[in-house]
């Protein structure tokens, strides 16, 4: 199976998730836990996961998931995975018990520890971000589909940085790691994913996030930002991978939309 093979399926599956959340989300009657890691998960969550696991098992029944709501499972059974099914059934769980509508359904493919294919599918908007390695990064919304690329720049003292970050986020907090705070120019979003594809399209310049996140947070914005010409790195600036550790917690992590920069100069630490 070829990712250009079933990528218009997973698109539908991701919509599909997404309108299930969307209804969900406008009638404002949902259940509301506190998982045993201290992040909320609701029942719109859920709903979503069955939607994509269900279907991403028909579509592929010889390609295993790992999905933020079903992640128990034993390194020593994953790690012998060579291509997985990656899902946030809900990115930004947050920001949909908050109101803000800044959320999205997240799938990618991983091989070999690497993500080939991404989907992140924003259900207020009905927008679709997704990529293929080697085939390109694309925007698509009710009424046309774009090719999308990152914002190149050259200079930072000239152009300066839009950065994006968090409504929930101190932006100083971001901003101490920089060596030229001052040239920034703040980009305010909610959802990691849909920071990253902030980047991807060129509306923002960089995306700095501090604090835990999963691996299912970040697999299909970096094939997206990789195939639109830029990067996903952990702090040190070693490209993100997949799978490879007992915890499938991420470390700190950059996205930027000019891998060229000398990033680190213009990081602090």
């Amino acid at each position: 199976m070829k990712p250009e093979e079933v990528i218009e399926q997973v698109i539908s599956i991701a919509s599909e998730a997404g309108q299930k959340i969307r209804d969900i989300y406008v009638k404002g009657d949902f259940d509301r836990e506190i998982k045993s890691d201290n992040t909320p998960v609701t029942s719109a969550d859920i709903a979503a996961n069955d939607i994509i696991c269900a279907a991403l098992a028909e579509l592929t029944p010889d390609i295993p998931i790992l999905s933020e709501e079903a992640a128990d499972i034993p390194f020593s059974e994953r790690s012998e995975w060579p291509r997985y099914w990656l899902v946030d059934p809900l990115d930004g769980t947050g920001e949909f018990i908050a109101g803000s509508g800044d959320f999205s359904v997240i799938i990618a493919l991983v091989e070999h520890n690497r993500p080939v294919m991404g989907v992140v599918y924003v259900p207020m908007t009905k927008v679709c971000y997704y990529a293929i390695a080697g085939l390109g990064a694309y925007k698509r919304d009710s009424k046309n589909e774009v090719r999308i690329t990152s914002n190149p720049i050259t200079d930072i003292n000239t152009s300066g940085l839009r950065l994006a970050v968090s409504r929930r986020q101190d932006p100083q907090s971001v901003l101490k790691l920089l060596n030229h705070p001052s040239s920034c120019e703040l980009v305010v979003l909610g959802g990691a994913a849909l920071k990253s594809c902030l980047v991807a399209e060129g509306r923002a310049d960089c995306y700095v996030r501090l604090g835990p996140t999963g691996e299912w947070d970040t697999g299909a914005a970096q094939i997206i930002l990789e195939e639109a010409g830029g990067s996903l790195m952990d702090i040190n600036l070693q490209p993100m991978t997949y799978n490879e550790r007992e915890t499938l917690e991420n470390p700190n992590f950059i996205v930027v939309g000019s891998p060229s920069l000398p990033w680190d100069d213009i990081l602090t630490n």
